[in-house]
């Protein structure tokens, strides 16, 4: 699925400068190579369901056998291991036995320290990754998982690595042994030990999304393939917020369009990045943010959420959002399927200017069938126009005024929002009496 670097920083996929991202809380890693491998997992979603579902069995698969996954493997381990091979040392004996292993670690005290701590590393790691292999041998129907254990397996299943093993179960740790390991390991295992490396990287990041789904108890989305673009989700919210509200949509054909209104901090933006990240996280494989979620296959995720100015190339806040626009039109104009998130179109002009471009825009968006679009805005005069359109659904969200104080319930209703309550936010802040102050 088609993501740009301006969507990831809307919907807050990375940290972008801020507290918290959903990339941070999703993140269980335990070695640097799974964090990377996490991360390329981020950015590449995918757009065929059975890949997406391989992911998703591969997750499940892992969670089942939870209890059995080694901790012994750990940054630390993966980092002594590849030290190992960049650290020179004097050459090991390719035959050790008593006398040369003696002399050996007499005249070499720090190069067989060295030898001697890194065989160790090396032990726990393959032991480690054998107790994987042997903890998921059925996984024929997981293919993601299957290919990883499968190539790991060929490569440990070498008689001189078997032989590592069965020497470390037995507690063989004299010199002769250890010297015997570091050559093997120095000077014939070093491609295979940084293939091995490679593929725990995969199931560290694939460990750490089962975890993320287990913490925080997400749902995996089911896959709609026999309609046009959907998007129905129960319970939805927004998984960076400590006390979220959750949200019901259904979005599809023949109203696959979103007139969405309310005041400022009534919710909207938080309801439009929870619908994009719950988009985003079901293309990656990942559980959802909500009790039941289904879905299509989407091309591409496409967000209007955070535009800036440009003063160095001298462009302004509005041009930048017609840019914008420009390029929502193109990429939905290839007939794929897009999934587009609009927050507060044209802010960067006059009222009746954004509510002509406005109402040009969304009667020319809803031509296409396609995609579908959710769009916020104050301008709730436009509804009245857009009301004869068949495709688009009015929701809003409610805000109530009590003896001067603002109450939002952040619940999701039918119908347009027409309140005002920019005056009333001047008032409570004491803006008001502040101005008074000057006078």
């Amino acid at each position: 699925m088609e993501i740009d670097i301006t969507t990831l920083n809307d919907l807050s996929i990375f940290n972008n400068n801020q507290d918290q991202s959903v990339f941070d809380i999703f993140n269980h890693t335990r070695t640097n190579g799974g964090r990377a491998y996490l991360q390329n997992i981020f950015l590449n979603p995918q757009q065929e369901v059975s890949k997406i579902v391989d992911v998703q069995k591969t997750i499940q698969h892992i969670i089942a056998k939870q209890a059995e996954w080694p901790l012994s493997i750990t940054n630390g381990t993966i980092m002594v291991m590849e030290k190992f091979f960049e650290t020179h040392t004097e050459k090991i004996p390719p035959s050790p036995h008593t006398i040369n292993s003696f002399l050996y670690k007499l005249f070499h005290a720090s190069d067989y320290g060295l030898i001697e701590y890194s065989v160790h590393h090396f032990t726990q790691f393959i032991q480690g990754f054998q107790q994987i292999i042997e903890a998921f041998a059925d996984t024929e129907k997981c293919t993601l998982l299957h290919n990883i254990l499968s190539k790991a397996s060929t490569i440990l299943s070498e008689e001189k690595v078997k032989w590592i093993i069965h020497n470390a179960l037995n507690n063989k740790k004299n010199s002769i042994e250890v010297l015997r390991t570091g050559y093997f390991l120095k000077y014939h295992f070093k491609n295979k030990t940084r293939a091995l490396i490679e593929l725990y990287s995969q199931l560290d990041a694939y460990y750490s999304m089962a975890l993320a789904v287990q913490k925080y108890q997400l749902h995996f989305p089911t896959w709609v393939t026999e309609y046009g673009p959907a998007f129905h989700a129960e319970g939805l919210y927004h998984p960076l917020l400590k006390q979220p509200v959750a949200y019901s949509i259904q979005l599809q054909h023949p109203q696959q369009f979103l007139f969405l209104t309310g005041a400022n901090m009534a919710g909207k933006s938080t309801f439009i990045k929870a619908i994009g990240i719950a988009v985003f996280l079901a293309h990656i494989g990942m559980g959802v943010p909500a009790q039941t979620c289904s879905l299509s296959i989407f091309d591409g995720l496409l967000s209007n959420i955070q535009i800036a100015d440009n003063i160095g190339k001298g462009e302004s806040y509005f041009f930048n959002e017609v840019q914008r626009v420009k390029q929502t039109i193109l990429k939905i104009s290839n007939g794929k399927r897009w999934f587009i998130l609009i927050d507060e179109l044209f802010k960067g002009t006059n009222v009746q200017d954004a509510m002509q471009c406005s109402t040009v825009v969304i009667q020319g968006l809803l031509q296409t069938k396609q995609s579908l679009f959710i769009l916020s805005t104050h301008l709730y005069e436009i509804a009245d126009v857009l009301q004869l359109q068949q495709n688009i659904q009015f929701k809003f969200f409610e805000t109530q005024a009590v003896n001067g104080q603002l109450a939002f319930n952040y619940k999701l209703r039918d119908g347009v929002s027409k309140d005002r309550i920019g005056y009333l936010i001047l008032k409570r802040e004491k803006v008001l009496e502040l101005l008074e102050q000057l006078r």
